[in-house]
């Protein structure tokens, strides 16, 4: 069955051109020959959860053709599926399908497609959200990390991110299904350790969950993500996955494919997969998402952060470190994204809580593995946590790293005692994050007035609503002593 999208709307708007149309027609055949039935039509939101619609398999024809339609308030919701903008109001700030939640298009993106092992029947494919006609939404993620990554390429210079991603497999307990806990957002589900006890990297702990870790890894690595490593981290029933290195836009999409797998094979398996950055359950670590990356020249392939002698940085690796350093506070937003993302930062827990880095030393900020001749020479960001929308994370480092060397920066001196030494604290709060956001002349110049405005917007509103909210704290405080 031949199948021709040269003259369909995507071709007929841009955005589809002879190569896309070939790799699309590659797929339409995979679906028949692959026995799919239905494709998960999807595209990663502003926190980097999946969103989009199932069609029928006999509708890859359409879906290439024509793209599918979505509502255009799914990008405007935040943590709690609520609307951040007033979609009804005339000076919202809004325009087009955002004022009145008209649709926006999604644009399949071929080589994305996935048959999905742990279902058979079904498949993935991303898509970019566009507008109906065809021009670009600037504040979706997937296109903000391309912006980043196209200007550094025009530089001659491309980004090669290795990730370390912490999360949690619980035994669930109680799903909160009643119709008292369907709120918004629904009461978080009750849970049981998978494993009992701080015992990091230890076999026997490995080999009580083996079973599941085996299931997560095959399932994963059949989906094609470039797993190197299976580990038991430090606090109970808390896992981390590696990821060989690979160019940003394949490491964010790998990053959401693992986050949504794990989630939904461990659901069908009684259990919940939990990427939150400090889950409030006793004796629980937080979850990081440490980001190795390392400067590649286009031209010649060769890694820009190899030292020329031992104890020395390269000229490139100091640019780059330095602009992360400067930059930590103002881009903290788009690493460290939710209200809870700061109850990580803390003291002797392997997470940074100063502005600062340090040779090989995982209570920096930054952690620098770079020696002569070791092509693999690299930085590790340990800001990051799991619950990040990969696009926008890859994309701080990106504009911050690529600032430091615009701004002919160096690194300062390393430390030795990340926790004492008087460098600049990390931001204490979402609300901190937001003002070294707004203030920053960075952001605004690489993302774009619009990609600012609506980011601070968006998480303004998620950040008023805990404001309002009165916690466990002030009641067990107050309400005995007043």
């Amino acid at each position: 069955m031949a199948h021709d999208f040269t003259s369909g709307k995507l071709a007929r708007l841009g955005l589809f051109d002879e190569e896309t149309c070939r790799q699309a027609r590659e797929v339409a055949a995979r679906v028949q020959a692959d026995g799919v039935e239905t494709v998960r039509v999807l595209f990663a939101d502003q926190h980097g959860i999946l969103r989009g619609k199932t069609v029928m398999a006999d509708g890859i024809d359409s879906l290439f053709q024509r793209g599918i339609n979505v509502p255009a308030t799914l990008l405007l919701k935040d943590t709690s599926h609520r609307a951040a903008f007033a979609v009804w109001e005339e000076n919202s700030g809004l325009s087009g399908p955002m004022q009145g939640a008209g649709d926006v298009l999604l644009v399949p993106r071929p080589e994305t497609y996935r048959v999905l092992p742990w279902s058979g029947h079904s498949a993935w494919i991303f898509c970019d959200p566009v507008y109906q006609d065809g021009s670009p939404i600037a504040f979706a993620s997937g296109a903000v990390l391309q912006r980043a990554v196209d200007r550094l390429a025009a530089q001659g210079m491309a980004v090669t991110f290795g990730l370390e991603v912490e999360f949690h497999i619980f035994e669930l307990a109680d799903r909160a299904d009643r119709h008292a806990e369907a709120t918004h957002p629904g009461a978080p589900v009750q849970t049981r350790n998978l494993t009992q006890g701080y015992q990091y990297l230890t076999e026997t702990r490995y080999g009580e969950v083996e079973r599941v870790l085996d299931l997560l890894r095959r399932n994963a690595q059949k989906l094609g993500l470039p797993v190197r490593s299976v580990e038991i981290e430090m606090g109970p029933s808390q896992v981390e996955f590696t990821f060989a290195p690979d160019g940003a836009m394949a490491q964010a999409d790998a990053m959401v494919m693992l986050r949504t797998m794990a989630k939904e094979v461990c659901a069908r398996e009684g259990l919940h997969a939990s990427f939150m950055a400090k889950p409030r359950l006793h004796n629980s670590m937080a979850n990081g998402w440490h980001v190795h990356q390392s400067l590649h020249d286009l031209a010649t392939g060769r890694n820009l952060f190899v030292p020329e002698a031992p104890g020395m940085l390269s000229p490139h690796a100091s640019g780059w470190m330095a602009g992360l350093l400067k930059y930590a506070s103002e881009t903290s937003l788009l690493v460290a994204p939710t209200v809870n993302s700061y109850k990580r930062y803390l003291p002797y827990q392997l997470a940074p809580n100063r502005i600062s880095w340090g040779v090989d030393n995982r209570g920096a900020m930054l952690r620098a593995l770079m020696a002569p001749g070791e092509a693999d020479s690299r930085v590790e960001n340990r800001a990051p946590d799991s619950s990040a929308n990969p696009y926008y994370a890859l994309t701080a480092q990106i504009i911050a790293g690529a600032a430091g060397l615009a701004e002919s920066l160096e690194a300062p001196r390393p430390t030795t005692s990340p926790y004492c030494e008087d460098a600049a604290r990390m931001p204490r709060s979402l609300g901190q994050a937001l003002s070294g956001f707004k203030q920053s002349k960075l952001c605004r110049d690489a993302l774009g007035k619009e990609v600012t405005a609506y980011l601070l917007q968006l998480k303004k509103f998620e950040w008023e609503r805990y404001l309002d909210t009165v916690s466990e704290w002030e009641q067990a405080e107050y309400f005995n002593l007043f």
